[in-house]
């Protein structure tokens, strides 16, 4: 990765330079309802920042190398099987039939892979801002202990709702307590559960088959694991992530918001100090699958998704939303809505266009206002200035075309290509009805519907001949507004004919 450009494939989950410490394999719990979402989506597959929930934890546990990713999934588990199909093929689905708490995914995902050995992370599927840093942190401090079973943790200012860490007086883990079961002493404890584990899979596999249902959701926690460890003396960890926002989870429409807003502003953080010019932060919205260079410029109201990339020097904005678009070096879209298209160096577009997929402009070339264009390419240094569209077409060098210009492509059936050659004009509100060829050099009369070829340096006029009906106004409109305007200019052009004749008779 070079200085001058910033891959945002994965903002703030990006490896450190030192090797991973390696892990067997991954567990990620993607399989509960996620009633509070009030969604027929499931939980984990609701979006911010380019990504499911799902894909931003899949992305943070990909450094780590592990040769076995397992995720379990439950409720919605077509959909999320589908989804992971697409975005971690690799990975193991396993479903959870009934979701009897998380410490029975984790033996769920355990007995789909017997053959595991040594250390395993268990993750929940709804931390999107997890980093690889903090999980490579962790497995790390794990391996450092010797331990068999280390808890990742953070201390936030409100623990409402999480399961909270209970230390000894030498600061050793002893147990996690969910809120629900804490006494209040337990609930004063701003150290809580991130949802992270590593843990020796035997270990792991023999602990969770002793795991019993007493608490008051009847469900066998992973939580539970950490204490009889303890009491057996078996060597456990707990390490607390240096950022407690890292460990975050989504378990509302509300806090989605608030870890897209958190997650925006680390794409944005670093994107800045990479030396790309975010005029307003607090309006502009970035993927963590965009690619922005240096010197680039994001005016108030950008939004960048999917596999966008922004050349130095170009400008995007204000108010525009660019999706897997390409813009060149030097380049500007102002005002505008860009789709899978391609917007060469040095060219410009909007304000107000709709460039959609299949739109490629050369280098210098011009997208004016009200321009829509679909499937088309346009050649270095032409213009379609505004209030056209242009849909099914290859457009030469130089070219321009005339206002409210449109490219008939669609017959009812099929779709027809439409060639404009280089150096061609075309006319105000011109008809290009494909398929159809204007050759180079030629010209298109403004008003002309053009079914058949132009040849080269010809001129294509298509129109009717104009013919003007004298009197028409004051007899079919009399006392109208306009007939006495008419009958105004009539006198008045009758008075300076007299006065002309009367001139010229002197």
């Amino acid at each position: 990765m070079s200085a001058a450009r910033l891959r945002r494939s994965v903002t703030a989950q990006e490896p450190s330079a030192t090797p991973s410490p390696a892990v067997a394999a991954v567990v990620v719990l993607a399989a509960g309802q996620g009633t509070r979402m009030r969604s027929a989506t499931p939980k984990v597959l609701h979006t911010l920042g380019g990504r499911s929930l799902l894909g931003h934890v899949l992305a943070a546990t990909e450094p780590l190398g592990a040769a076995t990713t397992v995720v379990v999934v439950g409720s919605g588990r077509d959909q999320v099987e589908a989804h992971l199909a697409s975005v971690a093929p690799g990975a193991l689905a396993v479903v959870q039939e009934q979701q009897l708490g998380s410490g029975h995914a984790a033996e769920v995902a355990l007995a789909a892979v017997p053959d595991v050995e040594g250390a395993v992370l268990v993750v929940n599927g709804d931390s999107p801002l997890l980093t690889s840093r903090t999980l490579e942190t962790l497995v790390a401090a794990h391996a450092a202990a010797g331990s068999v079973f280390t808890v990742l943790t953070a201390e936030v200012d409100d623990p409402t709702g999480l399961g909270r860490i209970v230390r000894d007086d030498r600061g050793a883990p002893q147990a996690i307590v969910e809120e629900r079961d804490a006494t209040d002493e337990q609930r004063a404890i701003r150290e809580v559960n991130a949802g992270v584990y590593v843990a020796n899979a035997a270990t792991l596999r023999r602990v969770l088959a002793g795991i019993g249902t007493s608490n008051a959701q009847g469900e066998q926690y992973l939580t539970d694991a950490l204490a009889p460890l303890v009491s057996g003396g078996a060597p456990t960890a707990a390490v607390l992530a240096d950022d407690p926002e890292d460990v975050l989870g989504c378990n509302d429409r509300a806090e989605l918001a608030a870890r897209r807003r958190t997650l925006n502003d680390r794409v944005l953080g670093e994107l800045m100090r990479a030396g790309v010019t975010v005029v307003d932060p607090a309006t502009t919205w970035v993927d963590v699958t965009v690619t922005v260079a240096a010197d680039a410029v994001l005016e108030p109201g950008t939004q960048l998704k999917g596999a966008t990339t922004v050349a130095s020097g170009a400008v995007v904005g204000p108010d525009s939303t660019l999706v897997d678009t390409e813009v060149g070096e030097g380049a500007s879209v102002v005002r505008s809505h860009v789709l899978g298209a391609s917007v060469g160096p040095a060219a410009t577009v909007g304000p107000f266009s709709y460039l959609r997929p299949g739109t490629r402009l050369a280098r210098g070339t011009k997208v004016g206002a009200f321009v829509e264009t679909k499937n088309v390419q346009v050649g270095e240094g032409s213009k379609l200035p505004h209030l056209s569209y242009v849909g099914d077409a290859t457009i030469g060098e130089s070219a321009n075309i005339g206002a409210a210009t449109v490219f008939v492509n669609y017959d009812g059936v099929a779709k027809h290509h439409t060639t404009i050659g280089d150096h061609v004009r075309i006319g105000s509100d011109t008809m290009l009805v494909a398929p159809v060829t204007v050759g180079d050099g030629a010209y298109t009369a403004a008003g002309s519907v053009i079914t058949t070829d132009v040849p080269p340096g010809a001129m294509g006029v298509a129109r009717a001949r104009q013919r003007n009906v004298a009197g028409w106004v004051l007899r079919r409109r009399p006392g109208s507004a306009a007939a006495r305007a008419a009958e105004a200019a009539g006198h008045a052009g009758a008075e300076a004919g007299a006065d002309t004749r009367t001139t010229a008779s002197e």
